[in-house]
């Protein structure tokens, strides 16, 4: 997880302001760097003076949280003459096709470095240039926000991936000049809006403003969407994101899925693959000390999952347990906030304050999942980790999360960006599954993990939410194929971006193995009775994962096939309202209410 920002000005250098650079800086701990640039003519001026009015000033900061390979590279990262420069906010877990090895800030500053070398070679436009890049980002499966700029041509080329999951803003100044960050500081509210996640754009410092009708103050935009298509996978030049199709199959000959469908086994191989790659090889936190409890010590914790107690983290947290080592521990973040609202628990009254923690939705299931665990999976040291959030800090930290969910300002914007916010920062009383009648009570924690797994996706791809069933039940088969569709269709609209700055202000970085390319490409791909068995005909045979509800039925029955029979049957729940951020102060208020 890195933080970027860049301005670009016919003026003068613009570095960012003191607390944009803060902010940046609490996303990315390990390198802080900054590079600047002066356009004249195509080439790097040798003064800050030029004369011409297409003459532009760029300034590049990056920060880094150090995350892959064996050393962290600096950014912003250039070639030795600077003629390009590239500042990566992201995971390349493969290009084309192809596993990234070592540091993919590299590998990525390697293909754009050879696709623009091959666009100066072709004499190619500006439009040309650019889907030759955006062809390239398209080959790359993961997470990625980005800023390239090839000096050679004056153009700076900047993006995020299809699905959206990583943060990049921009807005243009009074007068004419155009910022891009990761994050902003909070002034001049309604400026800066969140770059599109359906290309590649491109500003042209040698072109004139009225040449671009896509124009940002003083510079010409272009823009080049993602190539989507089911005809040719193969290339590495098209996006990995197929059109949903329901296959044509009829309602008729719908039969319930079990433990050991098809469908079921398929997800359980895609999904370990995801986690996989995002769990293995993750490198120690700096600093890692000794967490002690009881008259045992263990090891320090890599790896910690956004912890609700429901379906979908607690099959990541399942199969994340097959695959590292019995050694390692895993941290379950659960997350509570006191509303005044519901209870007026005070500080004096312990027992009457700690309840109103426990008695919210999400830690109840929470301790349920975490029992499960502990009995399916003995021998992991689980660490679940109750994160209590007093009113009175959820108004202490009112203000810093607006700033970092903006521009997004509703009531329901808040609240999830409240429950991510204090879930990342991840301090709370932490208990184990060693823990007995003998062992000391919950001790304060802090994980020291900086990769958390997050269940994001599983409901859009595999009909997960109340208004799924209630489509199905209204309209049939037709009723639910359109909600999804008009779902998938939103994924790259999601509210990542917003997750993204809420979650990444501890240095922590959020992975989603739910929107891994090869895993949204399948479910995209599969008739809707392979996720979902709404109106399926009964044939159980006595398997009793086959009685499980319909919605979300694949992902249930690979809970169950995992040993997770409670999990399995656990009802979805929206996490404003699993952790009690939702209405505070009222009841009245919309969740699509703006904030005063």
């Amino acid at each position: 997880m890195c933080g970027i920002f860049c301005s670009l000005s016919r003026n003068a250098h613009l570095p960012p302001d003191q607390r944009v650079l803060d902010l940046l800086q609490r996303r990315g701990p390990d390198s802080t760097a900054c590079v600047q640039h002066t356009f004249c003519g195509g080439q790097k001026a040798s003064s800050d003076a030029c004369e011409n009015a297409t003459d532009a000033y760029l300034t590049f900061t990056s920060t880094v949280l150090s995350l892959r390979g064996s050393r962290t590279v600096t950014q912003p990262l250039r070639n030795e003459d600077g003629s390009s420069v590239l500042c990566w906010n992201g995971e390349a877990w493969s290009i084309g096709g192809q596993s990234t090895l070592g540091n993919d800030t590299e590998a990525v500053f390697d293909l754009l470095s050879r696709a623009v070398a091959s666009s100066q070679d072709a004499k190619q436009n500006t439009s040309e240039a650019t889907l030759h890049i955006a062809k390239h980002m398209a080959s790359i499966a993961g997470p990625y926000a980005f800023v390239f700029y090839d000096a050679h041509a004056g153009r700076l080329y900047l993006g995020r991936d299809l699905l959206g999951r990583r943060s990049l803003l921009w807005r243009t100044t009074d007068d004419g000049n155009l910022l891009v960050s990761s994050v902003t500081s909070g002034s001049d509210y309604g400026a800066w809006t969140e770059i599109e996640a359906d290309g590649v754009y491109c500003v042209d410092l040698a072109a004139e403003p009225s040449q671009s009708p896509d124009a940002l103050g003083s510079f010409a935009v272009t823009k080049v969407p993602y190539q989507v298509s089911n005809d040719d996978q193969s290339s590495g030049t098209l996006s990995v994101i197929p059109f949903l199709s329901l296959n044509g199959e009829a309602s008729s000959s719908y039969t319930q899925l079990k433990q050991n469908s098809p469908s079921v086994l398929r997800l359980e191989e895609l999904l370990a693959d995801s986690v996989a790659l995002r769990v293995l090889n993750i490198p120690d936190p700096p600093s890692m000390t000794e967490v002690s409890h009881g008259d045992s010590s263990s090891t320090p914790t890599r790896l910690a999952v956004l912890f609700s107690g429901g379906l979908d983290c607690t099959v990541l947290a399942r199969l994340a347990h097959s695959l590292l080592p019995i050694s390692e521990p895993i941290d379950l973040l659960n997350v509570a906030f006191q509303n005044p609202r519901i209870h007026k628990a005070t500080d004096d009254d312990e027992q009457s304050y700690l309840a109103a923690f426990e008695s919210c939705p999400d830690r109840i299931t929470g301790r349920a999942s975490f029992a499960e665990l502990c009995e399916v999976c003995p021998d992991r040291q689980w660490r679940f980790v109750a994160i209590n959030v007093p009113y009175t800090e959820t108004v202490a930290h009112r203000d810093t999360i607006i700033t970092l969910m903006h521009p997004h300002n509703t009531e329901m914007d808040l609240s999830i960006a409240c429950a991510l916010y204090f879930a990342a920062r991840g301090t709370g009383l932490m208990t184990t599954n060693e823990a007995s009648a003998s062992a000391p009570l919950p001790q304060s924690y802090t994980t020291q993990a900086r990769v958390l797994l997050s269940g994001l996706g599983a409901d859009e791809l595999f009909a997960g939410y109340t208004r799924h069933a209630t489509a199905y039940n209204r309209l049939g088969f037709q009723g639910l194929l359109d909600e999804l569709n008009l779902d998938i269709g939103r994924l790259g609209k999601r509210n990542l971006g917003r997750d993204d700055r809420a979650i990444t202000n501890w240095g922590k970085e959020a992975r989603f193995p739910f929107l891994d390319e090869s895993l949204v490409a399948w479910a995209l791909a599969a008739p809707v009775s392979d996720k979902c068995d709404f109106g399926a005909s009964e044939n159980t045979d006595g398997d009793l994962s086959a009685q499980l509800e319909s919605c979300k039925k694949v992902l249930r029955c690979l809970a169950w096939r995992l040993g997770m029979h409670k999990v399995a049957a656990e009802k979805k729940r929206a996490i404003q309202f699993g952790a009690r951020t939702a209405k505070m102060t009222t009841g009245k208020t919309k969740g699509t209410t703006p904030l005063s």
